[in-house]
């Protein structure tokens, strides 16, 4: 149907759930006008397909203009706003934005596409997207498909650091335009001349790690744009190119020597073809192309382990999980009968995700302590195991292959691996069993650590096993088995119980057992939240391993470790790959101070020791803020972990912030007093997607829920009562859950009195007898939940509208019979979710007010809107209506 109609529009539901259903029941009233527009309207109960689009919450509608998707973010209970906004997509001529799958789905579709990465929450974008919708009509008339995607996770896997930026697919292959965006004539010609001109394309070396990782069969020629010889052979290999999309070959080719030698090529040109990640390096001339095309095709039609450099083994222990390699020799041929039996497994393999590849290369074998070929090893997350049973018998090969990736086991090294394990990683704890026989006491001991190596590997301590004993014999190690712990190399022997595991992990993880004294300890991401989450004070060096300058940094804090360690404050490093975004850091080398979590950044000069020293004890026996300043991984961890949460979002050139944070500073002692933890952030993109665009604003998260403050900041305890009064909330929704009723009483003793009803207050009389400055009125309803509230949208795939503003609900008291529909089970887990209500959903919509032109608020028993499920659930005193 996408395929063939023009205009769709399908309705993704489920038969089971009741919100699907009722809002099936109010789409059939438009479906006559949809047919009219010349608009077909379509159903479908399918978890995949919906997922397939990246729609996780049903019911959800999308609307396919020439098999383009758009999603409709508004209200899906509101018929005839669905339908104004169908009729509307048919009169508006704009760019459609597109989730990350459904851009995944278009470029593998192999769809000519030009695409905007951009920020909806930036005026350079903003500029940029005017000017390119004026290019739309003239796109579409090429057959080019234009589309934008609000997703910064998606643009730095295409190697995009800075948006917006424009680029065009054809058959997968990704090209970037690198002139003015803002100049839309120009960006017309270039896409037209990528469209009509036959040639294979040029892209950047992240661009071909996006191609690998996102298609099945790619064909790189790395070449020399001013050889020659590379020039005379791009010249014949233009003529196979469309022989190459007819077999969904994507050909490319690529400048760029370092990315060559990352693969063994010193020589250029040299063609590599990939297959599902794997590289097969092409030695044969390049020169006669129909040569070429013959070896691509017949790579693509029969699978065959591939045959890799020592460069492409390194590239793929970064980069692919499970990855099994064979050792072997070409010229032997008892080595060429274990590789034909174990070709009989590589599609089995393929199916469980685990890359199969061979290797001749003696020298490399050597550095694995590899003496004897054929010889197989598996690497699981760079983490070699030797197989030590017979090659031979695939069928065990495979068996021992599925076990070592779906089980926790204790690899079995080389001392040659364990130097390299000990040398490149922090922590690594080696079990020294010596000539160790099945059945021996010390293979029942290592059957019995077996049952802590999940807990070990979680907290980033890898866990090996070895027989060779000149490693051990270097340490003095002259008895087996043997446990020893190296950290950051330096060895420490266990002398406790072997038998007893649950002994060894508590000895391994404990703190003092960690530490080296007189050196900080480096340490990995893992291990870094561990301690973090752990210890109270922590002083942390984040920096790039090999940089010279932070050698000489840390040279001088080694000098303040032992005074920070004897006022307790434990002292670490860590230079993991990534770590500066991970933690959200300006830049490396970086130092940072955290107590209970919350840090702060030393600006200073990071050679003066004594006085980063000063500064960590001040900070250490000073009072902290009242109201922490926490970084966006912290936000992101107690937003996850916190059940109540109040987050005050502002930035530095809000001017009222510093006034508003001074009064609610004096709130910070009672909202602790009930559980609810305060913190402050200047995380713009984070507020941006639950939709704040301007500052200050304050949200409470509950249980990772956001809830809008919709009053006055500088009111803090109409603040405090706002806050108390969300979590008691939710207090009585846990209680309610014991609660033996269904009615709305509030007495619980299964009669609906008139008491229940009527509590002796004056809600409904229409009057505002409250006087404003009176706090203790307003205190003694904070517990009431009569005070309205906001919720933000926005999420990982939805982009606000700039015209949205945050969606304001507010509480009535239920009226005499008024009925409440009994609450509906979930179903399946595997499902996706239900379409939250409006106060759950996460775009924002337009604020509805609920007051009258005269001001005064309007009675529920008039209202006309539809009623949903309130915060206090379906036995509290209110019903929320919106």
């Amino acid at each position: 149907l996408i395929g063939s109609i023009d205009n769709l529009v399908v309705l993704f539901y489920d038969n089971d759930d009741e919100d699907s259903m009722q809002v099936l029941g109010e789409l059939e009233k438009i479906d006559d006008d949809c047919d009219k527009h010349g608009i077909q309207f379509v159903k479908i109960d399918d978890v995949q397909a919906a997922k397939s689009f990246g729609i996780d919450d049903v019911p959800a509608i999308v609307y396919f203009e020439k098999q383009i998707p758009n999603v409709y973010d508004g209200d899906i209970e509101n018929e005839d706003e669905i339908l104004e906004w169908l009729v509307d997509q048919l009169e508006k001529d704009e760019i459609e934005d597109v989730t990350d799958e459904m851009l995944d789905r278009l470029v593998k579709e192999g769809k000519t596409l030009a695409v905007l990465f951009y920020d909806n929450n930036d005026r350079k974008s903003q500029r940029v997207l005017n000017e390119l919708e004026n290019i739309d009509d003239e796109c579409d008339k090429l057959g080019i498909v234009f589309v934008k995607i609000d997703n910064p996770d998606e643009a730095k896997e295409y190697g995009i650091e800075k948006i917006p930026v424009l680029m065009y697919f054809e058959k997968g292959i990704p090209m970037m335009y690198e002139g003015n965006l803002e100049e839309e004539e120009k960006v017309l010609k270039w896409l037209e001349h990528q469209h009509t001109n036959d040639e294979i394309e040029d892209i950047t070396d992240e661009m071909l790690d996006m191609l690998i990782d996102k298609m099945p069969h790619v064909a790189a020629l790395f070449y020399d744009k001013d050889q020659k010889k590379s020039q005379k052979v791009l010249t014949e290999l233009e003529n196979i190119d469309d022989e190459c999309d007819q077999n969904d070959i994507a050909f490319v080719k690529i400048d760029n020597d370092a990315e060559a030698k990352e693969y063994g090529i010193d020589t250029l040109p040299a063609l590599i073809y990939f297959e599902k990640r794997i590289p097969y390096v092409y030695d044969g001339d390049l020169t006669k192309e129909e040569e070429l095309l013959s070896w691509l095709i017949h790579q693509k039609r029969h699978s065959e382990i591939a045959d890799i450099t020592d460069e492409i083994l390194d590239k793929l222990i970064d980069s692919v999980e499970f990855l099994a390699v064979l050792f072997y020799d070409k010229e032997d041929k008892q080595d060429i009968r274990v590789l034909n039996e174990l070709e009989n497994i590589d599609d089995d393999l393929d199916k469980e995700g685990i890359t199969l590849v061979r290797l001749d290369n003696k020298e490399e074998a050597k550095q694995y302590g590899i003496d004897h070929l054929p010889t197989l090893i598996y690497f699981e997350n760079k983490i070699p195991a030797i197989y030590e049973g017979d090659l031979l018998n695939e069928n065990e090969v495979l068996e021992w292959l599925v076990e070592q990736m779906q089980s926790a086991t204790i690899e079995e090294v080389t001392d040659e691996i364990l130097k390299d394990l000990i040398e490149e990683h922090e922590y690594v704890v080696v079990y020294f069993s010596g000539r160790c026989e099945e059945g021996q006491e010390c293979d029942n001991i290592l059957e019995e650590l077996e049952n802590i190596d999940d807990e070990l590997d979680e907290t980033g301590i890898i866990f090996v096993t070895t027989e060779d004993t000149s490693l051990a014999k270097k340490h003095n190690i002259k008895t087996f088995p043997t446990l020893v712990f190296f950290r950051n190399k330096e060895p420490l022997t266990y002398k406790g119980d072997l038998d007893d595991e649950d002994e060894v992990l508590t000895w391994l993880t404990d703190e003092d057992t960690l530490e080296i004294p007189g050196r900080i300890e480096e340490v990995n991401s893992k291990m870094l939240e561990k301690i973090l989450s752990e210890n109270e004070q922590v002083v942390v060096f984040f920096y790039k391993e090999g940089d010279k300058k932070s050698q000489k940094i840390i040279q001088e804090l080694e000098n303040i470790d032992d005074e920070c360690e004897e006022k307790e404050i434990d002292f670490i490093k860590t230079s993991d790959d990534g770590i500066d975004k991970e933690y959200d850091l300006p830049s490396l080398p970086a130092l940072a101070f955290y107590r209970n979590k919350f840090r702060k950044i030393y600006t200073g000069d990071l050679m003066q020791e004594e006085a980063i020293l000063e500064w960590v004890l001040d900070l250490s026996e000073s009072t902290p803020d009242v109201i922490e300043s926490v970084d966006r991984k912290t936000l992101q961890v107690l937003i996850n972990d916190v059940e109540h949460l109040a987050v005050f979002f502002y930035d530095d050139k809000c001017e009222s912030c510093e006034q508003i944070l001074e009064e609610l500073e004096t709130i910070d002692d009672d909202t602790d007093k009930h559980g609810i933890q305060f913190v402050k952030s200047k995380d713009s993109k984070l507020a941006s997607e639950i939709g704040i665009f301007s500052f200050p604003a304050l949200v409470y998260y509950e249980t990772g829920v956001p809830i809008m403050y919709d009053g006055n900041l500088k009111n803090e305890k109409k603040v405090l009562q706002w806050l108390v009064e969300q979590k008691n909330d939710d207090d009585d929704d846990d209680d309610d859950d014991d609660d033996d009723d269904e009615d709305d009483d509030d007495d619980d003793d299964g009669k609906d009195d008139e008491d229940d009803e009527d509590e002796g207050d004056d809600d409904n009389d229409g009057d505002d007898n409250d006087d404003d400055n009176d706090d203790d009125d307003d205190s003694e309803r904070a517990l009431s939940g009569d005070g309205c509230f906001i919720i933000g949208l926005g999420g990982k795939n939805e982009v606000p509208n700039p015209s949205y503003e945050p969606y304001k609900c507010c509480p009535t008291t239920v009226k005499k019979g008024t009925k409440v529909a009994k609450m509906t089970p979930a179903k399946d887990e595997d499902k996706p979710r239900k379409s939250k209500s409006k106060a759950d959903k996460e775009p924002p919509i337009k604020e509805k007010s609920t007051r009258d032109k005269s001001g005064r608020e309007k009675s529920s028993a008039v209202s006309t809107e539809k009623s949903s499920k309130g915060k206090k659930g379906l036995v509290g005193k209110y019903i929320w209506w919106w």
